[in-house]
């Protein structure tokens, strides 16, 4: 069954660095908003925008036709999604729920059947693409669940994301976002000792990125973190906490699996220590500072 814009009522639970973004296109597009975060003031700019505040998860539950959560870790997800005053005790059935925050499969999969034994439906769509893929709208939206849910709500999800594929059932997108941690936590490493190598040569950082981003070491990171690098600018685009929350279920997961993840233990090793540098709220890229401190 379509949604019908003019009806529908969305939820919008965490507006933290992705997001307000991604809540904004969806007023920009015409739908109802509903907000809620646990700082009021960071909801001002959308309540100017015609957003509308609800004081608790629950009162936004009750009233919402789609409710979309972005918050900070599994705890929070796990809070908000199965305590009694949250959004599955709320919700009226058929609604449609979906958790885009980096979380584990094993609660997307919880939060799936608990939705199902009320009459909601549950997707898990972790995204990628950080700040700035959040603030242009084509973030890549990995999703776990039903296929019939996914084609419902996915005109939805494309007004924030590019890139959105199923990848199956519940839990699939959860465990796709730790494929795609993984394979950044080591491209990191690579950034940024590319980075201080140039400096240590005596190039100029920015005319050897001009040269390797466009050959086989291309990549996200190298194009759009290294010039922050270069440029000392740590500002997150995502968290060095939250980084360091990914990697750690990606390395639980693999365990689990009992497979090998040396490139992202070591990955996460130097983040922990950035973290006891007091680095946690700064951007992934500030990296970069412990090979400078070497």
């Amino acid at each position: 069954m379509a949604l019908q814009k003019e009806s529908t009522v969305i939820g919008f639970i965490g507006l933290g660095v992705m997001g307000k973004s991604m809540a904004s296109h969806l007023l920009k597009h015409g739908y109802r908003l509903r907000v809620f975060t646990r700082t009021k003031e960071k909801a001002e700019e959308l309540l100017q925008l015609g957003a509308v505040w609800k004081e608790t998860v629950a009162e936004l539950a009750r009233e919402a036709d789609v409710i979309l959560t972005m918050v900070g870790y599994p705890k929070d997800v796990e809070s908000i999604y199965l305590d009694h005053d949250g959004i599955l005790a709320n919700a009226k059935p058929g609604t449609y729920v979906i958790d885009m925050t980096t979380s584990t499969p094993a609660l997307a999969e919880k939060i799936y059947q608990a939705a199902l034994a009320k009459g909601i439906h549950a997707l898990d769509a972790p995204v990628s693409g950080g700040d700035i893929g959040a603030k242009e709208a084509r973030l890549t939206i990995m999703v776990g669940g039903d296929e019939e849910v996914f084609q419902t709500v996915k005109p939805i999800l494309e007004i924030m994301g590019k890139n959105i594929i199923l990848q199956g059932k519940a839990g699939a997108g959860q465990h796709t976002k730790m494929c795609n941690q993984i394979a950044i936590a080591s491209n990191m490493l690579g950034v940024c000792e590319a980075i201080n190598y140039a400096r240590n040569a005596g190039l100029d950082p920015a005319t050897v990125l001009k040269s390797i981003e466009a050959g086989a070491a291309g990549s996200w990171s190298l194009s759009n973190l290294a010039p922050r690098m270069i440029a000392h600018n740590y500002e997150p685009g995502f968290y060095i906490k939250h980084f360091i929350k990914d990697m750690g279920i990606a390395l639980d997961a693999a365990k689990n699996m009992g497979i090998m993840a040396p490139g992202l233990e070591l990955a996460l090793s130097l983040y922990q220590e950035m973290e006891k540098m007091g680095e946690d709220n700064s951007g992934t890229q500030a990296l970069i500072k412990w090979y400078s401190n070497k």
